[in-house]
């Protein structure tokens, strides 16, 4: 009944973030930061999503790698729903495929490091997992190559300088992730803030390190 109910706690937290960052990605930030014009790169979307993480990362520690992955497959249905009804199926694809291969690598990541340092398991994971969710998200929904999932965005895939101010020129796509990846990075060294403050209120159940 416990495990029942914090299942129920956790997969709730998912949700939240994910319906929260759906919701988020479509407001843009508005604001300069080093001559970048932020609303051409970032939406809020991309400070909220990251939470997903420490939602599992903190799932994981508690009562192991099963229960977490089922948190995440709630997620995962959750974001495929709603990017089904608000975004391209191309999109949709991307953004379910992203999900749960960054969210199940964070977990794999946890689990081997669980036994170490209390902030590596945390921050690797989530590294690694937010790595990947990256290049997965903006190629499927944006490189030329996988055309066949859905029509080309031409403004996407257009050269423009990387960032908005090197001289170097890139598909807008590319600064894009650059931009998604460097909040999702900042996001996970912040959100050691609240795995560490948490610690000793989630702890770990007797299997949780032993599951597989």
């Amino acid at each position: 009944m416990l495990n029942k109910r914090y299942f129920f706690i956790y997969s709730l937290l998912m949700t939240a973030v994910v319906v929260a960052s759906n919701f988020l990605v479509q407001h843009p930030v508005n604001g300069v930061l080093a001559g970048i014009n932020l609303a051409d790169l970032l939406t809020f979307g991309a400070f909220t999503y990251p939470i997903a993480f420490l939602v599992t990362d903190l799932t994981n520690r508690q009562f192991g790698p099963q229960v977490a992955r089922r948190v995440v497959l709630v997620g995962f249905i959750a974001g495929v729903l709603l990017s089904i009804l608000l975004a391209t199926p191309r999109i949709a694809v991307a953004s379910g495929t992203a999900f749960l291969i960054g969210q199940l690598l964070d977990i794999s990541v946890f689990n081997r490091l669980r036994q170490q340092s209390w902030w590596k398991a945390p921050l690797m994971g989530s590294l690694i997992g937010s790595a990947f969710d990256t290049v997965i998200f903006f190629s499927l929904s944006f490189a030329p190559v996988f055309g066949f999932i859905g029509p080309n965005d031409d403004f996407a895939i257009a050269a423009a300088p990387i960032l908005g101010v090197m001289s170097a020129e890139a598909p807008r796509w590319i600064s894009w992730a650059i931009a998604d990846f460097g909040v999702k990075m900042l996001i996970g060294v912040i959100m050691l803030l609240p795995y560490g403050a948490l610690m000793s209120v989630v702890r770990p159940m007797p299997t949780a390190a032993r599951s597989v």
